[in-house]
This record gives structure tokens, sequence and C-alpha cells, in this order.
């Protein structure tokens, strides 16, 4: 398989909420169902920088440093339960050309916003919208370790199978990365407003603690080009 885009992504955030499958079934592409964690079934808002990001082997000017905000979940191909993989509810980033590019080519729905972050040791957040309307920040306060087997912190860190889709056609692609160490996060802030992010479906999750936030230092990243499901 060729490789579209390598990147590192670095500083990574996650915000899980538990959530009823229905409210995640109708976003599911088709030949994807929604995967579950020992009965539960996650949403994350992810938020992380990518850095030394190249296309096809190239550094597209003014393109290798930038911020994203994603709504995913988790689901499985019908026929290989084996794979672990994401599917998007939204892409947030402030580059008008990437979506573009992934939202022609991947079939994601990305959009531009102004966007902002803050990487001071101990200190990790993002922002977007001016002025800053959404804002998710952490204090790291425990170093990370890589994940026990079979626990959240895995299951939310490992997925390596990414899937977009139309109502008739699904594309799946590879993401490739080491594993990544994590840390729970006690000290966060998230003022989020979910309806108006990502629509009315998920203002549920305005007044909803998360089950966990993690945080992650990231790794160089490999995204492979989709072939269709």
């Amino acid at each position: 398989m060729m490789k579209f885009l390598t990147a590192r992504w670095e500083h990574l955030l996650f915000a899980n909420y538990v959530v009823d499958p229905e409210l995640l079934a109708p976003y599911a592409p088709p030949k994807t169902r929604v995967d579950l964690f020992e009965g539960k079934c996650f949403v994350s808002l992810v938020a992380f920088w990518f850095h030394e990001t190249r296309v096809l082997g190239i550094k597209v000017p003014f393109h290798t440093r930038f911020e994203e905000v994603n709504l995913r979940f988790y689901v499985t191909p019908e026929s290989d339960h084996s794979r672990r993989g994401v599917t998007f509810i939204k892409e947030i980033v402030p580059l008008k050309i990437i979506p573009w590019v992934a939202n022609t080519l991947f079939r994601e729905n990305y959009v531009c916003r102004s966007m902002s972050h803050e990487h001071a040791t101990p200190r990790f957040g993002y922002s977007w919208d001016k002025p800053p309307q959404h804002t998710f920040q952490i204090t790291l306060n425990a170093s990370p370790i890589f994940p026990i087997a079979g626990s959240v912190e895995e299951f939310i860190t490992e997925h390596y199978w990414g899937y977009a889709g139309t109502k008739h056609r699904t594309l799946e692609y590879q993401v490739e990365h080491p594993q990544w160490p994590c840390a729970r996060v006690d000290d966060y802030k998230l003022s989020v407003d979910f309806a108006h992010n990502y629509g009315t479906r998920f203002a549920i999750l305005n007044d909803q603690r998360p089950h966990s936030v993690l945080y992650a230092a990231g790794s160089d990243v490999s995204v492979f080009f989709p072939n269709r499901l």
C-alpha cells in the first residue's frame, strides 16, 4: 500500500464519553458497525498537533504544522471484526486546503476554523473559533505509560484503521504508528458547545462529564491511500 501522508501527531488530548449506541448508529459507514468496549459505546473528542507533515513525501509550504480537533467513534467492519477502526463526525483544522483534499479523497467531513494551541509542559490545550469559543485544556500530573492490555486506555488509543463513507460506498484506510504511552488526566478544562460544532444530536455531551480524559505524547504517523471496503 502507498502512503498518502506522513507526519508527527503530538500532544494528543482525548475526552471520552459513554453514549447510547443508537446515537452513533446513523453515522456508522455502510458495512461497519459500532464497536463497543465491555458493553460501553464511546465517542471521543480528540485534539492534537500536526508537525512535519508531508503529502506523498513532499512538504507543502505553510501546511506542515497545524492543529486538529475531531469528534470520533469506534467501528469495526462487518467482514473482519479484528480490525479496530474509527470514523469521524467532523474534523476541524485551520487550513482551507485540507478540507478540500480530505473530503474529496477520503470522504471525510473536514471544516476550516480559526484555531490556536498551548504547549507548555505540563499544560497543553487547543482552542477554536474567535474569540476562543471552544477550549480543551489539560494539566498533566502523571507520566505517560504504555496502556495495560485490555484496558479502556488501550481501546481508545490503539486503532489503526479509518472508515468513511456515503450511502453507497465505504472507504477503508490504514493508519500506522507505534503504541502510544498515555496518562489519565484529572485536571482539565472542557468548554465546548457540542451542539454548535457537531449538531443538535450531540447536545447531550454539553452537560455530561467525560468517562475519562487522556493525554498521549504521540509519534510519527503514516496514513495510507484508501481502498473501497
